[in-house]
């Protein structure tokens, strides 16, 4: 069988992104990283393609359990790109599959670790922390909108994917690398700002030359 007559359906993409969201790294390893998550994740829609059991599925299913690690906020933006190949090619796809799934997941793991792993839950959580240190509850609920506001946007970039398939995958290469450096020096200001506004430290000594005094505390604020 070259390609799938099968068309995925919204209930496939909710199946995905629950295995997504609470199975995805529950197989991690240190020789294949994410590949038997990015199986599990898609593999009810797999045995819909090509049949349960049959040749193309064994093959299909070697293709996925080949070494696989990139940001848990961006593999399911993959999964659309692949499910879309072969969806429409089928098993011919399976090199192309395996080159999206290459070309991508390099570039996205920086992208989604600086920006969701680390800018977003530095810069929102001290907000939360200064809020909760002084007496107002609504610290905690900013945090839980964060987290509620990650797991809509893992739930809504896979059926995006899906949707816009191949021909968005040029457009977003040549901006990646981009996005990477700009969330880079975003997260280095906003951490440098968040300390000189967070963190109460105070230098006390004065140096002494001739008549005046060199107030440190002044130079540093």
């Amino acid at each position: 069988m070259t390609n799938s007559n099968y068309k995925l359906t919204k209930e496939d993409f909710n199946q995905i992104n629950k295995r997504s969201l609470f199975t995805f790294q529950l197989g991690w390893n240190y020789e294949r990283m994410q590949a038997s998550g990015y199986l599990y994740m898609i593999l009810p829609q797999l045995r819909k393609m090509y049949g349960d059991g049959t040749p193309e599925l064994k093959e299909m299913m070697k293709v996925h359990t080949q070494f696989f690690n990139t940001s848990p906020f961006f593999h399911t933006i993959i999964a659309g790109f692949d499910l879309a190949m072969e969806e429409k090619d089928g098993v011919g796809s399976k090199d192309a599959v395996n080159g999206i799934k290459t070309g991508l997941m390099g570039p996205f793991a920086p992208l989604g670790d600086t920006i969701f792993g680390s800018l977003v839950p530095a810069i929102m959580g001290s907000v939360a922390a200064t809020m909760a240190i002084a007496g107002q509850p609504w610290g905690i609920f900013l945090w839980i909108a964060v987290a509620v506001a990650y797991d809509i946007f893992r739930w809504k970039q896979l059926e995006f994917a899906y949707k816009e398939g191949v021909n968005l995958i040029n457009n977003m290469q040549s901006t990646l690398t981009a996005l990477i450096d700009a969330a880079s020096v975003l997260g280095v200001f906003m951490m440098g700002a968040l300390v000189a506004t967070v963190i109460n430290f105070e230098i006390s000594y004065k140096l002494p030359i001739g008549e005046k005094m060199i107030d440190f505390q002044d130079i540093l604020n």
